[in-house]
C-alpha cells in the first residue's frame, strides 16, 4: 500500500515537473470577414495538433457567435462569463470534445472583459494563469473583423493566424485587418491560411498575392502556413455537427489540415517565440488599463 502511495507521488511530481518546463505557445485565429470557416479551421487544426501528441486547449473568443461547441454537437453548460462573474473556476469551464480535445465555450463574457474593475480584472488574470505549463498550445479562436475585442486578443498574442479564401473581399478585409494591427507597433507574428481554395494553384496564388502587398506596403513578412481546398465533406460535417477530420479523416480537407498542423510545429525550431500564459496576460492587461 505505501509503495502504491509513493509511486502516486512520484507521478505526480512527474507531471508536475513536465507542465513547469512546459512552453505554452498562445495562438490567436482571426479572419478580416465572417463566413471564411475561420472557427472551422481551429477546431480542426486543434485536433490535428493533439494527434501529433501536443495538448491543446480551444477558447471560443469569437462574441455574438460562438460556435465551436456547435460544431462538435456539444451543448455546453458553462463559459467565460461564469468565470467573469466569479461563478465558477477556470476548470470548471474546461470542457471535453472529441477525442479528449479540452475548449472553453464562447458567450458574452469578452465584452464585460473591457469593462471590470482592477480587482475583477485581478481575478480573472490569476484564473487564466493556472493554465501555464498545462497546455502546449491555447488557440483563441477570436471574432472575424476589427473588433476592438478581437484586436485585443491579436496583440497580446504573439502569433496570429489569419484565415482568408481567395475571394477578393476577403483578401481584402484580411489585408486590412493586418494593416491595422502593424500599424499599433506591437510584436504579432503573423501567418497565413487560404481557406476554400479551388485547387492548390489558386490558393498558393492568393498567398502570394497578400504576402507580396504586405512585404511591399507595410515591411511585414507574412509566411503561408498552408491551404486548405475546398471541400464538400466540410459542409457535410457541419450538418452533422462533427469536426470534418474526425468523421472524414481521409478528405482532402483533412489531409491539408494535418500537413499544416505538421508545418505549424517545426516553426519553433526557427522562431523561439513563446512567453506563454503569463507573457499573454501582461500584454492583454497592459493594453487595457
Amino acid at each position: 500500500m505505501n509503495d502504491q502511495a509513493e509511486a502516486l507521488r512520484n507521478l505526480v511530481k512527474q507531471q508536475e515537473l513536465l507542465e513547469e518546463g512546459r512552453i505554452t505557445r498562445v495562438v490567436t485565429v482571426t479572419s478580416g470577414k465572417g463566413g471564411v470557416g475561420k472557427s472551422n479551421f481551429s477546431l480542426n487544426f486543434a485536433l490535428a495538433l493533439q494527434r501529433l501528441g501536443k495538448k491543446v486547449l480551444v477558447f471560443d473568443a469569437d462574441i455574438g457567435m460562438a460556435n465551436i461547441d456547435v460544431l462538435m454537437g456539444i451543448s455546453s453548460s458553462y463559459n467565460l462569463y461564469h468565470l467573469l462573474k466569479q461563478e465558477k473556476t477556470i476548470w470548471d469551464i474546461v470542457q471535453e470534445g472529441p477525442e479528449g480535445l479540452n475548449f472553453i465555450a464562447g458567450g458574452s463574457g469578452f465584452k464585460d472583459l473591457l469593462e471590470l474593475s482592477a480587482e475583477q480584472l485581478d481575478g480573472f488574470a490569476q484564473e487564466i494563469s493556472k493554465l501555464h505549463g498545462k497546455y502546449d498550445v491555447i488557440l483563441f479562436d477570436t471574432g472575424a473583423g476589427l473588433s476592438k475585442e478581437t484586436v485585443k486578443f491579436i496583440t497580446a498574442a504573439e502569433e496570429t493566424i489569419v484565415v482568408t479564401t481567395p475571394e477578393p473581399t476577403s483578401i481584402t478585409d484580411a489585408y486590412a485587418l493586418i494593416k491595422m494591427v502593424k500599424a499599433m507597433d506591437v510584436d504579432v507574428q503573423f501567418k497565413l491560411i487560404v481557406n476554400r481554395a479551388t485547387d492548390y494553384r489558386e490558393g498558393k496564388q492568393t498567398a502570394d498575392k497578400i504576402s507580396l502587398v504586405a512585404e511591399q506596403f507595410l515591411q511585414l513578412e507574412l509566411p503561408s502556413l498552408g491551404i486548405v481546398p475546398d471541400d464538400p465533406h466540410v459542409s457535410k460535417a457541419v450538418k452533422r455537427q462533427v469536426p470534418f477530420t474526425v468523421g472524414y479523416p481521409g478528405c482532402d480537407a483533412a489531409l491539408a489540415i494535418e500537413k499544416i498542423a505538421k508545418q505549424f510545429l517545426e516553426i519553433p525550431e526557427r522562431h523561439a517565440v513563446s512567453s506563454g500564459v503569463k507573457g499573454f496576460l501582461h500584454k492583454m492587461f497592459r493594453l487595457s488599463r
